[in-house]
């Protein structure tokens, strides 16, 4: 993926608000732009368990979770093996015979589900209905050209949020650094030692009470600061 496409990635999900947003869209857009299409839904694996993250209008309920609940289906057996599956006709699909009876029963005749490759993650597909016999199979090349788009944006956005966490450890670290270097000068100052001795007290007492040392710093400011607030004329 080229920069100028992550760079306008990254734009159009701060534009739609967040990433689920924008897969919302791209699965209306799926419905266009694949022959045949009538529903389209991406399935994501999340703290080891399938869902729907995304679903366009028209998606019939239950599709995809009548699958998670069975651990079987098109879409499950995609997000598992990272391989195409398509049905032209599920009344004569023999591989999911509960989940096929339930789609038939809400319209759906024809079902494929394209692997959605995720950088570090396991378990996601681009799932498409049809109501037709065969309806799908003309359109399977776009079909995997959108399960790379919608690859594409997932990635970007992992990568989105991987930059903020590490801004935020950073931030975190430099604050930490900040209170143990002001309570490693207010000992110096009280107990007229240097900065290696300070630091050893402070990591002593850490210890024995178990104390994080930056909440026990944080203490030590925090209480200077409201001693030195007092004024000359107070206790």
């Amino acid at each position: 993926m080229s920069p100028e496409t992550t760079d306008t990635l990254e734009m159009a999900i701060v534009r739609s608000s967040g990433l689920d947003t924008l897969l919302r869209d791209l699965t209306d857009r799926a419905v266009q732009a694949v022959p045949g299409a009538a529903a389209c839904s991406i399935t994501v694996r999340r703290a080891d368990r399938l869902l729907t993250l995304a679903g366009s209008h028209g998606l019939p309920s239950g599709l995809d979770q009548r699958q998670y609940e069975n651990g079987s289906g098109p879409c499950v057996q995609a997000a598992d093996t990272s391989g195409e599956q398509y049905s032209p006709d599920l009344e004569a699909e023999t591989r999911w015979p509960t989940y096929t009876s339930y789609a038939l029963s809400a319209g759906v005749r024809c079902v494929l589900a394209v692997p959605i490759a995720v950088e570090g993650e396991r378990g996601a597909a681009l799932n498409l209905y049809g109501v037709e016999v065969g309806s799908l199979g003309p359109g399977r090349d776009a079909a995997r050209a959108f399960a790379a788009r919608v690859g594409d944006a997932i990635n970007v956005a992992l990568g989105v949020e991987r930059r903020r966490e590490s801004a935020v450890d950073v931030r975190a670290a430099l604050l930490s650094r900040s209170v143990i270097d002001q309570a490693i000068g207010i000992l110096m100052a009280q107990e007229r030692i240097d900065a290696r001795i300070a630091l050893e007290r402070l990591r002593r007492v850490s210890q024995n009470h178990n104390v994080k040392l930056r909440d026990l710093c944080t203490d030590l400011v925090a209480r200077t600061s409201a001693d030195d607030g007092r004024g000359p004329d107070r206790n």
